[in-house]
């Protein structure tokens, strides 16, 4: 019998799509068990925190008549991709990044709802300023996940699962949400930690109980191993970490190359010197649109481009963000993808730059009547407010840039669809305008009677 055969069932890694009888909330677990040394008090510093579904759980809090029914975020056409699955959807064989399609067969009861984004990032907001409220060093790594490093707070708010537990607390009365978080003495051990305590849970790895836990875990536990990597390593019997970590370094590096190898010889006996980076400023900002079925309309292309630019150009000005290369993406029916590129001489968050640069990139590509499957529009090369801004001579963008603002002012108050740009507005542009032309006015009551002197 294998190493993993001898975990307890509860330990054991669940194939993706397995169906399991129900899920539980895996509660308090600490290698070892209680209580611990001083030694591995004062070695636990690092946290690795996770909301539980976190999209699902949102739109439960925004409709409390979903709580308990399974739950499925994502796209709800034909092509739609699961973004959160709730964990009554999970018992199914649910899960993230799955077509919503299977999804649905699995679970023909699931309820579909699609993303709130605007929502999550809200709630997102939230968590991270709880989370700045205990330390400094926080490194977020999505709206729902994120590292600390707790050690400076130990002396005022106690030790790290003293800190673990009060974090948990805390989400869950001020904004409903349930987190799970894993502690330990690296940000790879308390990953990992977070991961075996789902849902709802509170795993601690102590630093000197680390390798009893990590050695019995299949090797596919080790960041950075894909399903390439995992064939390499059973191909020579190493399907566990204590069979990687009992592999010398330079058989590892030849099996696997310099870089993989050295770094499965580091983790697999948990040596992982990565810092928490409190802060990762945006590589780039973009946004892309899957079509329900593919299209080779050169019109229509457009417009999902201008689509995509205004979208881009509100998420720059909201983050206080401007950028100089602009990228169009586009993916083709056969599924090959292709990305062209330009690159401005200053830097630009208005949305008719944005798409006149992503129009022209286009317009270059002369596709005709292609079959589209995807298209995008990103910016990068980006720079905060405080940046210096080139001048420029006879600009006369000022009142399309004012305008911009006014516009995300009026869909901050009143929504996203309060407003938009006419050619957005309906499949055809001609139509928005026909039918704002054609529609019957209501009759204004006089505020006075005209003077009859």
């Amino acid at each position: 019998m294998g190493e993993v055969e001898r975990l307890p069932a509860s330990r054991r890694p669940r194939p993706a799509g397995k169906r399991v009888e129900r899920y539980r909330p895996t509660g308090e677990v600490v290698v070892g068990g209680l209580p611990l040394p001083a030694a591995d008090e004062a070695g636990l510093g690092v946290l690795h925190a996770d909301l539980d579904a976190f999209y699902a759980s949102v739109e439960v809090l925004k409709d409390p008549s979903l709580k308990g029914r399974p739950l499925l975020v994502g796209g709800t056409g034909s092509r739609g991709v699961v973004s959160s699955a709730s964990y009554e959807a999970r018992v199914h064989g649910c899960r993230n990044a799955m077509p919503m399609a299977q999804a649905r067969r699995l679970c023909p009861a699931a309820v579909a709802v699609p993303p709130d984004f605007d929502s999550y990032r809200g709630y997102s907001k939230r968590v991270m300023a709880l989370f700045q409220s205990v330390t400094p060093l926080v490194e977020p790594l999505a709206l729902d996940e994120a590292f600390l490093d707790v050690r400076g707070a130990r002396r005022l708010l106690g030790g790290a699962l003293r800190i673990a537990r009060l974090l948990r607390a805390r989400a869950r009365d001020e904004t409903g949400l349930t987190l799970t978080i894993g502690v330990a003495g690296n940000k790879f051990l308390a990953k990992l930690a977070s991961t075996r305590g789902k849902p709802d849970g509170l795993f601690v790895v102590p630093p000197s109980r680390s390798l009893e836990f990590l050695h019995p875990l299949p090797a596919e536990a080790l960041w950075g191993v894909g399903p390439a990597t995992i064939a390499q390593l059973a191909r020579y019997g190493l399907r566990t970490v204590g069979q990687v970590a009992s592999t010398p370094r330079e058989v590892l590096e030849r099996l696997l190359g310099p870089a993989v190898g050295t770094q499965l010889a580091e983790l697999s006996w948990a040596r992982d010197d990565r810092e928490v980076m409190p802060f990762e400023a945006a590589k780039s900002v973009g946004s892309e649109e899957t079509f329900a079925s593919d299209v080779d309309d050169p019109d229509q292309v457009a417009r999902e481009v201008l689509r995509c630019a205004v979208r881009v150009g509100r998420r720059l000005r909201e983050a206080g963000l401007a950028g100089r290369t602009i990228t169009l993406k586009l993916r083709f029916a056969d599924f090959r993808t292709i990305t062209r590129s330009r690159t401005l001489p200053a830097k630009s968050d208005n949305d008719t730059e944005l798409y006149a640069v992503a129009r022209e990139l286009l317009d270059r590509l002369r596709l005709g009547r292609v079959p589209i499957r995807l298209v995008g529009v990103s910016v990068s090369n980006l720079a905060g407010e405080g940046e210096p801004v080139q001048l420029k001579l006879a600009d006369d963008g000022a009142a399309w840039a004012a305008a911009e603002r006014a516009a995300d002012r009026v869909r901050d108050r009143f929504g996203d669809a309060a407003l938009d740009r006419a050619s957005l507005t309906a499949d055809r542009p001609e139509e928005a305008f026909e039918e704002a032309r054609d529609a019957p006015r209501p009759r204004r009551e006089r505020l006075a009677e005209p003077d009859e002197r």
